[in-house]
């Protein structure tokens, strides 16, 4: 977890561009846009702090996400030095895998052994088609699963019996509406625990509570949703049964009636 950086380390302009990873040119046009604070000057020679490096690697963080350098310009106007730390950290909780769902690569023999199918690129296509599995370059015998934990239960629906292109149709459908869920699930918590927070001014000695909270949130969004689904799974079971048991009941009646 993110701790106070000790304060006496300081780098020149080329020591802070090397760590940063990236070059004095765009250093010196960061500053000049205002997103780092200027460096302590002594004679003509300009000392960079931690502070000051975290800030060039949230800057970093964030235009490798795909956002425009005018969108980081003004998400990080006015934020204080010192959050630039614990935003890191916030952002690599963020991208940490689950530990069940890194990356795997698994050969396609296995794969198709597992939902107890034949080899067919089409299948494979279908599923790279949703960012679930990718196939290796220079590799025909392997694929990468990308969402290993998906991609392993919708092999044991299939195997069950239920059609690849079933499974497959219901991706988007779930994507979807979990989506939907997640988002606003996402914009309450930035309502009534970030926002407020960032209203008083992102104090350092809140960082830690509003990174567990984050950290909380998945596991107790995850069990609240498998909870309601299966709810619901069980609803539509029982619903479809009933509808079933009706049907057969009325077989005699129909075959008296064409008598």
């Amino acid at each position: 977890m993110w701790a106070m950086p000790e304060a006496a380390e300081e780098f020149t302009v080329d020591e802070l561009a090397s760590r940063a990873g990236m070059t004095v040119r765009n250093v010196r046009a960061y500053a000049g846009r205002g997103l780092i604070e200027a460096p302590r000057l002594e004679g003509r020679t300009g000392y960079y702090s931690h502070q000051h490096l975290q800030r060039l690697q949230l800057i970093r963080q964030l235009l490798d996400r795909g956002y425009t350098l005018s969108a980081v310009e003004k998400a990080l106007r006015g934020a204080p030095a010192s959050a630039s730390g614990p935003t890191l950290d916030l952002i690599t909780m963020l991208d940490l895998p689950a530990d069940d769902d890194a990356d795997e690569i698994m050969s396609r023999e296995d794969l198709a052994a597992l939902a107890n199918v034949g080899m067919d690129n089409r299948l494979i296509d279908a599923l790279e088609a949703y960012g679930l599995v990718s196939w290796i370059e220079g590799d025909q015998k392997h694929v990468r699963l990308v969402e290993p934990t998906i991609v392993r239960t919708g092999a044991a629906a299939v195997a069950m019996g239920i059609t690849p292109e079933t499974v497959i149709s219901l991706f988007p459908l779930l994507d979807d509406r979990l989506h939907e869920i997640a988002e606003t699930l996402v914009k309450s918590v930035a309502k009534e625990i970030v926002d407020p927070f960032v209203a008083e001014g992102m104090p350092v000695e809140r960082w830690p509570e509003i990174l567990s909270t984050v950290e909380q949130l998945l596991p107790i969004a995850s069990q609240i949703v498998l909870a309601v689904f299966r709810r619901q799974l069980q609803t539509a079971i029982d619903a479809e049964l009933e509808e079933e048991i009706r049907a057969v009941g009325e077989q005699p009646e129909r075959k008296r009636r064409r008598r």
